[in-house]
């Protein structure tokens, strides 16, 4: 894909390329068990990292399996970690912002294609300024099937204005990289939640965002 021929945009994924959200994410559910003075096992992070609330809560933490509570319960959860990030603040991954602002400068569209909710990711881009470089946003609400269903980075495409095989994904995780091959899109690997090992099917492996050409120019 040349930069002088062909038009390209960028889609991030969320937790893990910009932003690494886990201590907030894990002080969300103290804040959660304390006000319910439920009980919160030392390992329940671990245990349910990666997972939806709705597995983490009746599955993890054992609190309920009434789906109504359930849902209050992920939905409270949800608002805490917001507090959190705005009474704690939060800062993007190392060379996030000098990558952002190089594309903005350049023109290429950028969109963000991720599963956390749409307030969640609104939250920080508030906190960090960073509205400014993303165009649009397709969060979970937006989606019925989730990674590595392709259906988040198509729908990206299509917010970004191009077709997917104009479009360049960026990805910390399996099966991210999976959707966005299944997009027909190019993938780079961000290794921060895999670090020193590998992304099966990216293109490209990068430590941080600005190890990428900070010309515009397609990184792969």
């Amino acid at each position: 894909m040349s930069a002088s021929r062909k038009p390209w945009a960028a889609l991030f994924d969320w937790d893990g390329v910009i932003i690494d959200s886990a201590a907030a994410h894990e002080r969300s559910w103290e804040r959660l068990a304390e006000e319910n003075r439920f009980p919160l096992p030392e390992d329940h992070f671990l245990l349910g990292f990666g997972m939806r609330n709705e597995v983490i809560i009746p599955e993890i933490l054992r609190w309920t399996t009434d789906p109504y509570r359930i849902r209050a319960l992920s939905l409270r959860k949800e608002s805490l970690y917001r507090e959190v990030i705005r009474d704690e603040g939060v800062t993007p991954l190392p060379g996030v912002e000098p990558y952002l602002q190089s594309l903005h400068l350049a023109g290429i569209p950028c969109v963000v294609g991720t599963s956390p909710h749409l307030a969640n990711v609104e939250t920080i881009l508030d906190v960090l300024q960073f509205h400014r470089y993303f165009q649009d946003i397709v969060s979970s609400e937006d989606v019925r099937r989730g990674k590595p269903d392709p259906e988040v980075f198509l729908l990206a495409a299509r917010k970004a204005g191009t077709d997917p095989e104009n479009c360049v994904v960026f990805e910390d995780a399996h099966h991210g990289i999976q959707a966005a091959k299944s997009a027909g899109m190019k993938a780079v690997g961000v290794l921060t939640t895999h670090p020193g090992g590998k992304l099966a099917g990216a293109d490209r492996l990068v430590t941080r965002l600005d190890e990428l050409p900070l010309d515009g120019s397609p990184p792969v």
